[in-house]
Protein backbone atom coordinates (compact mmCIF):
# COMPACT_ATOMS: atom_id res chain seq x y z
CA UNK A 1 0.00 0.00 0.00
CA UNK A 2 1.38 3.22 -1.05
CA UNK A 3 2.40 5.55 1.97
CA UNK A 4 2.41 9.40 1.64
CA UNK A 5 5.55 11.67 2.83
CA UNK A 6 5.75 15.62 2.97
CA UNK A 7 8.03 17.31 1.48
CA UNK A 8 8.52 21.34 1.67
CA UNK A 9 4.71 20.90 2.17
CA UNK A 10 4.09 18.99 -1.31
CA UNK A 11 2.75 15.35 -1.12
CA UNK A 12 5.00 12.82 -2.89
CA UNK A 13 3.95 9.86 -3.43
CA UNK A 14 6.52 7.03 -2.15
CA UNK A 15 6.87 3.39 -2.04
CA UNK A 16 6.23 1.72 1.81
CA UNK A 17 9.04 -0.90 1.71
CA UNK A 18 11.76 1.94 -0.35
CA UNK A 19 11.06 5.36 0.23
CA UNK A 20 14.07 6.79 -1.24
CA UNK A 21 13.61 4.59 -4.55
CA UNK A 22 13.02 7.19 -7.41
CA UNK A 23 9.46 5.66 -8.92
CA UNK A 24 9.60 4.50 -12.83
CA UNK A 25 6.04 6.02 -14.54
CA UNK A 26 4.69 3.45 -17.27
CA UNK A 27 3.02 5.90 -19.68
CA UNK A 28 1.41 3.20 -21.53
CA UNK A 29 -0.18 1.33 -18.44
CA UNK A 30 -0.36 4.44 -16.47
CA UNK A 31 1.40 3.22 -13.28
CA UNK A 32 4.13 4.26 -10.84
CA UNK A 33 6.38 1.24 -10.20
CA UNK A 34 8.77 0.61 -7.99
CA UNK A 35 12.46 -0.46 -9.47
CA UNK A 36 13.28 -1.81 -6.19
CA UNK A 37 10.63 -4.40 -5.61
CA UNK A 38 8.39 -3.97 -8.41
CA UNK A 39 5.42 -2.66 -6.38
CA UNK A 40 2.43 -0.67 -8.76
CA UNK A 41 2.50 2.56 -6.02
CA UNK A 42 0.71 4.69 -8.15
CA UNK A 43 -2.21 3.75 -10.84
CA UNK A 44 -4.26 5.53 -13.51
CA UNK A 45 -1.58 8.50 -13.70
CA UNK A 46 -2.54 10.74 -16.47
CA UNK A 47 -0.55 11.04 -19.54
CA UNK A 48 0.81 14.66 -19.87
CA UNK A 49 2.41 13.83 -23.27
CA UNK A 50 1.03 14.76 -26.85
CA UNK A 51 -2.09 12.53 -28.12
CA UNK A 52 -1.43 10.57 -31.08
CA UNK A 53 -3.67 8.39 -33.30
CA UNK A 54 -2.76 6.16 -36.37
CA UNK A 55 -4.66 3.85 -38.35
CA UNK A 56 -3.48 1.21 -40.55
CA UNK A 57 -4.81 3.35 -43.77
CA UNK A 58 -3.44 6.56 -42.72
CA UNK A 59 -0.65 8.06 -45.08
CA UNK A 60 2.49 8.29 -43.57
CA UNK A 61 1.77 12.56 -44.61
CA UNK A 62 -0.95 12.19 -42.62
CA UNK A 63 -0.74 14.58 -38.98
CA UNK A 64 -1.52 11.99 -36.04
CA UNK A 65 -2.04 14.61 -33.79
CA UNK A 66 -5.65 14.59 -32.45
CA UNK A 67 -5.95 17.96 -31.12
CA UNK A 68 -5.33 21.40 -32.75
CA UNK A 69 -2.65 24.04 -32.38
CA UNK A 70 -1.45 25.15 -28.97
CA UNK A 71 -3.10 27.98 -27.45
CA UNK A 72 -2.57 31.82 -28.55
CA UNK A 73 -2.41 34.13 -25.25
CA UNK A 74 -2.76 37.09 -28.28
CA UNK A 75 -6.24 35.79 -29.23
CA UNK A 76 -9.38 36.72 -27.40
CA UNK A 77 -10.53 33.19 -27.01
CA UNK A 78 -7.01 32.01 -27.05
CA UNK A 79 -7.59 30.05 -30.41
CA UNK A 80 -9.09 26.68 -28.32
CA UNK A 81 -11.88 25.76 -30.73
CA UNK A 82 -13.58 22.74 -31.87
CA UNK A 83 -13.22 21.21 -35.92
CA UNK A 84 -15.38 18.87 -36.98
CA UNK A 85 -13.75 16.61 -40.08
CA UNK A 86 -14.99 16.42 -43.52
CA UNK A 87 -17.79 13.25 -43.10
CA UNK A 88 -16.87 10.08 -45.51
CA UNK A 89 -20.03 7.66 -44.49
CA UNK A 90 -23.40 8.03 -46.30
CA UNK A 91 -24.45 9.24 -42.78
CA UNK A 92 -23.03 12.31 -42.54
CA UNK A 93 -24.90 13.55 -45.63
CA UNK A 94 -28.73 14.31 -45.95
CA UNK A 95 -30.59 13.38 -48.89
CA UNK A 96 -29.40 16.16 -51.29
CA UNK A 97 -25.45 15.43 -50.44
CA UNK A 98 -25.06 18.04 -48.57
CA UNK A 99 -22.80 17.44 -44.91
CA UNK A 100 -24.82 17.25 -42.07
CA UNK A 101 -22.33 18.76 -39.83
CA UNK A 102 -20.23 21.69 -40.63
CA UNK A 103 -17.85 23.78 -38.69
CA UNK A 104 -19.32 27.31 -37.57
CA UNK A 105 -16.96 30.48 -37.65
CA UNK A 106 -16.33 30.84 -34.50
CA UNK A 107 -13.33 33.12 -34.51
CA UNK A 108 -14.15 36.38 -34.28
CA UNK A 109 -13.02 39.12 -37.52
CA UNK A 110 -10.39 40.68 -34.92
CA UNK A 111 -9.05 37.00 -33.83
CA UNK A 112 -8.97 36.32 -37.80
CA UNK A 113 -7.08 39.42 -39.02
CA UNK A 114 -4.53 39.16 -35.92
CA UNK A 115 -3.62 35.17 -37.23
CA UNK A 116 -3.70 36.81 -40.98
CA UNK A 117 -0.88 38.98 -39.50
CA UNK A 118 0.82 36.65 -37.21
CA UNK A 119 1.43 34.31 -40.51
CA UNK A 120 2.62 37.24 -42.23
CA UNK A 121 5.01 37.90 -39.43
CA UNK A 122 6.84 34.41 -39.51
CA UNK A 123 6.75 34.82 -43.04
CA UNK A 124 9.05 37.43 -42.96
CA UNK A 125 10.86 36.92 -40.08
CA UNK A 126 11.64 33.35 -41.67
CA UNK A 127 13.11 34.89 -44.80
CA UNK A 128 15.44 36.99 -43.25
CA UNK A 129 16.70 34.35 -40.56
CA UNK A 130 15.05 36.24 -37.10
CA UNK A 131 14.84 34.14 -34.05
CA UNK A 132 11.46 33.26 -32.27
CA UNK A 133 12.08 36.49 -29.69
CA UNK A 134 11.85 38.74 -32.17
CA UNK A 135 8.59 37.44 -33.64
CA UNK A 136 7.17 37.15 -30.08
CA UNK A 137 7.40 41.04 -29.86
CA UNK A 138 6.14 42.03 -33.16
CA UNK A 139 2.84 39.75 -32.11
CA UNK A 140 2.89 41.51 -29.16
CA UNK A 141 3.12 45.43 -30.68
CA UNK A 142 0.65 43.98 -33.61
CA UNK A 143 -1.39 43.59 -30.98
CA UNK A 144 -1.18 46.41 -28.95
CA UNK A 145 -1.57 48.60 -32.10
CA UNK A 146 -4.90 46.84 -33.76
CA UNK A 147 -6.34 47.18 -30.21
CA UNK A 148 -5.69 50.71 -30.12
CA UNK A 149 -7.28 51.35 -33.47
CA UNK A 150 -4.87 54.28 -33.84
CA UNK A 151 -3.77 53.02 -37.33
CA UNK A 152 -7.14 53.07 -38.88
CA UNK A 153 -7.28 52.82 -42.44
CA UNK A 154 -3.69 51.26 -42.45
CA UNK A 155 -3.13 47.77 -44.17
CA UNK A 156 -2.18 45.42 -41.86
CA UNK A 157 0.71 44.19 -43.90
CA UNK A 158 2.16 47.37 -43.80
CA UNK A 159 1.87 47.86 -39.79
CA UNK A 160 3.18 44.24 -39.40
CA UNK A 161 6.39 45.31 -41.34
CA UNK A 162 6.50 47.71 -39.53
CA UNK A 163 6.09 46.38 -36.19
CA UNK A 164 8.87 43.73 -36.98
CA UNK A 165 11.41 46.99 -37.93
CA UNK A 166 10.59 48.03 -34.27
CA UNK A 167 10.72 44.70 -32.59
CA UNK A 168 13.92 44.41 -34.49
CA UNK A 169 15.45 48.03 -33.10
CA UNK A 170 14.36 46.92 -29.90
CA UNK A 171 15.63 43.89 -29.46
CA UNK A 172 19.11 44.80 -30.39
CA UNK A 173 19.78 43.40 -33.59
CA UNK A 174 18.13 46.29 -36.26
CA UNK A 175 17.11 45.63 -40.11
CA UNK A 176 17.19 48.47 -42.54
CA UNK A 177 14.02 49.91 -43.94
CA UNK A 178 15.13 48.44 -47.17
CA UNK A 179 15.41 44.73 -45.62
CA UNK A 180 12.26 44.97 -44.30
CA UNK A 181 10.86 45.93 -47.60
CA UNK A 182 12.46 43.33 -49.84
CA UNK A 183 10.54 40.10 -47.21
CA UNK A 184 6.88 42.28 -47.29
CA UNK A 185 4.88 43.37 -50.49
CA UNK A 186 4.57 47.16 -49.00
CA UNK A 187 6.71 50.32 -49.76
CA UNK A 188 9.37 51.99 -47.56
CA UNK A 189 7.66 54.80 -47.91
CA UNK A 190 4.51 53.77 -46.39
CA UNK A 191 6.71 51.03 -43.75
CA UNK A 192 8.25 54.89 -42.67
CA UNK A 193 4.83 56.53 -42.25
CA UNK A 194 3.38 53.80 -39.78
CA UNK A 195 6.63 52.98 -37.84
CA UNK A 196 6.42 57.03 -37.24
CA UNK A 197 2.30 56.57 -36.08
CA UNK A 198 3.08 53.27 -34.20
CA UNK A 199 5.47 55.02 -31.95
CA UNK A 200 3.60 57.99 -31.37
CA UNK A 201 0.22 55.59 -30.37
CA UNK A 202 2.29 53.41 -28.09
CA UNK A 203 3.82 56.02 -26.81
CA UNK A 204 7.33 53.65 -26.87
CA UNK A 205 10.84 54.70 -28.79
CA UNK A 206 13.97 52.93 -30.03
CA UNK A 207 17.69 53.22 -29.57
CA UNK A 208 19.49 54.97 -32.49
CA UNK A 209 21.33 53.17 -34.86
CA UNK A 210 24.79 52.89 -35.20
CA UNK A 211 27.40 52.21 -37.61
CA UNK A 212 28.85 48.94 -35.22
CA UNK A 213 25.16 48.09 -35.39
CA UNK A 214 25.39 46.64 -38.74
CA UNK A 215 29.03 46.53 -39.34
CA UNK A 216 29.77 43.01 -38.67
CA UNK A 217 26.61 41.13 -40.89
CA UNK A 218 27.63 43.44 -43.63
CA UNK A 219 30.96 41.74 -43.38
CA UNK A 220 30.28 38.86 -43.10
CA UNK A 221 27.78 38.96 -45.91
CA UNK A 222 30.85 40.32 -47.63
CA UNK A 223 33.24 37.11 -46.67
CA UNK A 224 35.69 39.70 -45.54
CA UNK A 225 38.70 38.73 -42.68
CA UNK A 226 37.71 39.92 -39.20
CA UNK A 227 40.65 42.27 -39.24
CA UNK A 228 39.24 43.67 -41.99
CA UNK A 229 35.90 44.26 -39.81
CA UNK A 230 37.62 45.32 -36.86
CA UNK A 231 39.52 48.09 -39.00
CA UNK A 232 36.06 48.77 -40.54
CA UNK A 233 34.47 49.46 -37.08
CA UNK A 234 37.36 51.47 -35.84
CA UNK A 235 37.41 53.80 -38.85
CA UNK A 236 33.35 54.34 -38.71
CA UNK A 237 33.48 54.88 -35.13
CA UNK A 238 36.51 57.75 -35.32
CA UNK A 239 35.03 59.53 -38.12
CA UNK A 240 31.49 59.71 -36.03
CA UNK A 241 33.46 60.88 -32.92
CA UNK A 242 35.57 63.73 -35.36
CA UNK A 243 32.33 64.65 -36.63
CA UNK A 244 33.66 64.11 -40.46
CA UNK A 245 29.99 62.92 -41.32
CA UNK A 246 27.92 65.41 -39.83
CA UNK A 247 24.36 63.89 -41.36
CA UNK A 248 24.55 60.61 -42.83
CA UNK A 249 22.97 57.89 -41.97
CA UNK A 250 24.49 55.30 -40.18
CA UNK A 251 24.27 52.72 -42.99
CA UNK A 252 26.03 54.85 -45.65
CA UNK A 253 28.71 55.50 -43.44
CA UNK A 254 29.43 51.75 -42.53
CA UNK A 255 29.50 51.27 -46.36
CA UNK A 256 31.91 53.48 -46.31
CA UNK A 257 34.12 52.63 -43.83
CA UNK A 258 34.11 48.90 -45.11
CA UNK A 259 35.76 50.28 -48.77
CA UNK A 260 38.23 52.22 -47.31
CA UNK A 261 39.34 49.20 -45.04
CA UNK A 262 38.99 46.49 -47.72
CA UNK A 263 40.76 48.92 -50.30
CA UNK A 264 43.80 48.93 -47.63
CA UNK A 265 43.50 45.08 -47.41
CA UNK A 266 44.23 42.06 -49.47
CA UNK A 267 40.49 41.62 -49.62
CA UNK A 268 39.17 44.36 -51.55
CA UNK A 269 35.76 44.60 -52.26
CA UNK A 270 33.97 47.32 -54.70
CA UNK A 271 31.52 49.75 -54.20
CA UNK A 272 28.80 47.56 -56.08
CA UNK A 273 29.48 44.85 -53.78
CA UNK A 274 29.16 46.77 -50.76
CA UNK A 275 26.11 48.85 -52.02
CA UNK A 276 24.54 45.89 -52.79
CA UNK A 277 24.70 44.41 -48.99
CA UNK A 278 24.52 47.50 -47.62
CA UNK A 279 21.48 48.78 -49.65
CA UNK A 280 22.74 51.70 -50.46
CA UNK A 281 23.30 53.41 -54.06
CA UNK A 282 27.17 53.52 -54.94
CA UNK A 283 27.14 57.20 -55.25
CA UNK A 284 26.05 57.35 -51.63
CA UNK A 285 29.07 55.47 -50.51
CA UNK A 286 31.01 57.88 -52.29
CA UNK A 287 29.79 61.02 -51.46
CA UNK A 288 30.35 59.28 -47.48
CA UNK A 289 34.20 57.87 -48.58
CA UNK A 290 35.26 61.61 -49.38
CA UNK A 291 34.34 63.19 -46.37
CA UNK A 292 36.45 60.29 -44.41
CA UNK A 293 39.63 60.46 -47.01
CA UNK A 294 41.11 63.71 -45.76
CA UNK A 295 41.34 62.45 -42.74
CA UNK A 296 42.22 58.66 -43.20
CA UNK A 297 45.82 57.76 -41.64
CA UNK A 298 44.32 59.32 -38.63
CA UNK A 299 40.97 56.60 -38.89
CA UNK A 300 43.23 53.57 -38.93
CA UNK A 301 43.96 51.34 -36.08
CA UNK A 302 47.39 51.45 -34.92
CA UNK A 303 47.94 47.85 -35.34
CA UNK A 304 46.51 46.87 -39.14
CA UNK A 305 48.43 45.63 -41.43
CA UNK A 306 48.88 47.36 -44.61
CA UNK A 307 48.35 45.81 -47.73
CA UNK A 308 48.21 49.12 -49.91
CA UNK A 309 49.15 52.05 -47.99
CA UNK A 310 46.69 55.33 -46.90
CA UNK A 311 48.49 57.49 -49.88
CA UNK A 312 47.45 54.89 -52.11
CA UNK A 313 44.07 54.14 -51.25
CA UNK A 314 41.48 55.60 -54.39
CA UNK A 315 40.44 59.14 -53.94
CA UNK A 316 37.40 58.83 -56.22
Amino acid sequence: MASTSRLDALPRVTCPNHPDAILVEDYRAGDMICPECGLVVGDRVIDVGSEWRTFSNDKATKDPSRVGDSQNPLLSDGDLSTMIGKGTGAASFDEFGNSKYQNRRTMSSSDRAMMNAFKEITTMADRINLPRNIVDRTNNLFKQVYEQKSLKGRANDAIASACLYIACRQEGVPRTFKEICAVSRISKKEIGRCFKLILKALETSVDLITTGDFMSRFCSNLCLPKQVQMAATHIARKAVELDLVPGRSPISVAAAAIYMASQASAEKRTQKEIGDIAGVADVTIRQSYRLIYPRAPDLFPADFKFDTPVDKLPQL
